[in-house]
């Protein structure tokens, strides 16, 4: 069982993930840490908390981020209505 431990800016945090290593194969299970890690969003955090952030820069950012999201929920949901057709899928993705 692998779980992370994350030092950001001298204090220490613990990231509620946990990954089971099978056959010890600590590889899969650092592919596996990292992966989950990318789809909730810790390494953007730890990258945001390496330098300060001045409030006009962390305004300005969730902004961004919130038009972002309206953006996509709004595409989601002509998507869902048939006037946008769905993305198309990779030739490769399982």
């Amino acid at each position: 069982m692998l779980f992370a431990i994350i030092r950001v800016a001298d204090t220490e945090v613990t990231v509620l993930v946990q990954i089971f290593v099978r056959d010890n194969n600590v590889d899969q299970a650092l592919k596996a840490l990292k992966k989950k890690m990318q789809r909730e969003g810790s390494f953007r955090e730890m990258k945001r908390h390496v330098h300060y952030e001045k409030p006009s820069e962390k305004r300005a950012r969730q902004k961004a981020e919130a038009v972002r999201r309206a953006r996509k929920l709004a595409r989601k949901r002509l998507q869902r209505e048939g006037l946008l057709p769905a993305p198309k899928k990779p030739v490769g993705a399982r």
